[in-house]
């Protein structure tokens, strides 16, 4: 693998999850009551992070059972795992304002920060950057996964968050991830770049989409390469992947040849697509670009993909 992983935002996960654990309610109890325990404390899906004195871009997002507390009760709880030195992280969400937490944590500095500029900028290390998207995608699939999907009926948490029973059907409900193709589509010393209109002004980025039931990842890059440029590709390779807690998706980059270069551009889709040379796409990555274009930052896959062909790795 060319991109090491802590490179890719989301991906440096050390959490050992425990699994076969969720199941023992004892055990899990200890580890909450558990001094050393920690949480991340989400009011809906923005974190909340304490500022500290390191300087303006210095922030926690750890939080003491104490701390915890003052918010209330929290409207769920998921165990996330546990660190190198068996310290326990669980999420916590409350139904409350970020207004009404700063006030509960009276002398703590807090505030609530939206997940993209906290990964996307580092306000706090990469371990809980990766924590903080696993508990936002967790926290989120609660919200959206309240009721049976078999029966209607009101569902239930188990397995320390990890799972939803019917109290009516008893039918198991799990948490779910969607696969997302994202792939650099090269031919020769040329790559195929689109933007969509909520794209940054000049910002390019490699075609991507989510993978249809009954696909292969392969299939999935064939088809929507096909229908957002018109292009048929072959010889796809795979790249590395990028958990994408937005609400929920892998991304699974990939590298794929182009067989024709004609572009057919879905106005539905993409506002614009065209082929870069690899010297252009290496002053997009640096900021160079003489007209101005640039590509993802580093946190995102796409990013690593493109560097990757600059590189010609």
């Amino acid at each position: 693998m060319p991109t090491l992983p802590q490179t890719i935002g989301f991906t440096f996960d050390p959490l050992d999850r425990m699994s076969e654990k969720r199941d023992d309610a004892a055990f899990v109890a200890r580890l909450r009551d558990d001094a050393a325990t920690r949480f991340l404390l989400f009011v809906g899906n923005v974190p909340l992070v304490k500022r500290t004195a390191g300087g303006e871009a210095s922030f926690d997002a750890l939080f003491d059972a104490d701390e915890a507390a003052k918010l209330g009760v929290p409207r769920q709880t998921v165990l996330l795992g546990r660190d190198a030195d068996e310290r326990a992280l669980f999420a916590s969400t409350f139904d409350a304002t970020a207004e009404a937490a700063a006030s509960a944590l009276d002398g703590v500095p807090v505030e609530a920060v939206e997940l993209r500029p906290i990964a996307m900028q580092g306000l706090v290390a990469a371990p809980i950057v990766s924590a903080l998207g696993e508990a936002r995608s967790m926290l989120d699939w609660h919200t959206r996964h309240r009721f049976c999907a078999n029966c209607g009926h009101p569902t239930d948490d188990a397995g320390a968050g990890w799972r939803r029973i019917c109290g009516n059907c008893r039918a198991q409900h799990f948490p779910r991830v969607d696969p997302v193709v994202i792939m650099l589509v090269t031919d020769g010393d040329r790559c195929l770049l689109g933007r969509q209109p909520q794209f940054a002004p000049g910002m390019y980025s490699a075609l991507a989409g989510f993978i249809e039931p009954g696909e292969t990842i392969e299939h999935a890059v064939y088809r929507e390469v096909l229908e957002e440029a018109g292009i048929r590709c072959a010889d796809v390779r795979y790249f590395a992947s990028q958990p994408w807690p937005f609400p929920s998706s892998l991304m699974i980059g990939c590298f794929a040849r182009a067989g024709g270069t004609e572009i057919a551009i879905d106005q539905n889709e993409l506002e614009d697509a065209r082929w870069f040379t690899r010297a252009e796409a290496a002053a997009m990555l640096d900021g160079t670009h003489a007209d101005g274009l640039s590509a993802p930052k580093p946190f995102a896959i796409a990013h690593h993909l493109l560097k990757a062909f600059v590189q010609g790795e």
